[in-house]
């Protein structure tokens, strides 16, 4: 007989998390841009370090358990294309309105990418197909973050992301995607200049998902870190990838949680003209 041995990236959730808040409290906001006035949707909110987090709707919406103990805690608002707030827990709940304010970032233009006389088009990343093992997101944690590192000696653009699928339970897929630059140790920052969401119906889901992404004009230099995150309530299923033993994942649970390494890899990869 055949066994396949599914991997979870997701932490698991006991099926009492949502009962039992004793010691805990429910922390409500929302999330406005302070120039328009418009809701901010799938912001990341959360304590910096710990696994209390979560990302807001698509009206801004948010809500948030979080332990007694951190009440007195500080919550970090950060999305693509905002300056990072910071917010006192004890201060938003007892707050009469509880809208926090983003401010836009300045816009700078988008760095253009002259090519050397020497380059050449290289897959980065991992490529396991083998769907004996397999790993993934199995549930609805919002924020939940799980990803590959790579790394150029000199630099890179990248024309598409690929995945190889084993198996997608969702009806639908809608995902963030995240590319940082850094290393675990000295930090990742995230470069995307706006956010880039994909959604494919499971209809459309083959093996492999290509994804193009040259409009986004994205470069790396040195270490960098291409991730997917979890940033809507997808409904009851599961997205599984085949996975590779020889390499590993990074991942975060929560929103500005800390970043953790996997003993396995995800097949995950990217499609990329690197500098020789």
């Amino acid at each position: 007989m055949k066994m396949k041995l599914k991997f979870v990236l997701l932490g698991l959730i006991s099926i009492f998390t949502s009962l039992n808040i004793c010691g805990q409290k429910i922390v409500t906001g929302k999330i406005i841009n302070r120039e328009t006035n418009e809701p901010v949707e799938y912001v990341n909110i959360g304590i910096q370090g710990k696994e209390t987090g979560t990302v807001s709707d698509n009206q801004g919406n948010f809500q948030l358990l979080v332990a007694d103990k951190n009440l007195n805690d500080t919550l970090t608002v950060s999305c693509i294309g905002f300056n990072i707030a910071k917010v006192d827990i004890s201060k938003l709940i007892n707050a009469d309105h509880k809208n926090i304010l983003l401010t836009e970032k300045a816009i700078d233009l988008q760095e253009i990418m002259v090519k050397p006389k020497k380059y050449k088009t290289r897959i980065l990343g991992i490529t396991a197909k083998n769907k004996k093992m397999l790993g993934g997101f199995t549930e609805n944690r919002l924020g939940y973050e799980v990803g590959v590192a790579m790394s150029v000696k000199k630099s890179a653009y990248i024309r598409k992301i690929n995945l190889n699928i084993a198996s997608c339970q969702y009806d639908t897929v809608f995902y963030r995607l995240n590319i940082y630059e850094g290393t675990q140790k000295q930090g990742f920052e995230n470069i995307m200049r706006e956010p880039f969401y994909f959604k494919i119906p499971k209809s459309q889901i083959k093996d492999k998902i290509s994804i193009d992404v040259q409009k986004l004009n994205l470069v790396v230099r040195g270490n960098f870190l291409v991730t997917l995150e979890h940033v809507k309530d997808l409904g009851k299923g599961g997205l599984y990838f085949p996975i590779s033993l020889f390499n590993k994942s990074y991942a975060r649970k929560t929103s500005q949680g800390e970043w953790k390494t996997t003993p396995v890899g995800i097949s995950l990869n990217v499609e990329a003209d690197v500098e020789q």
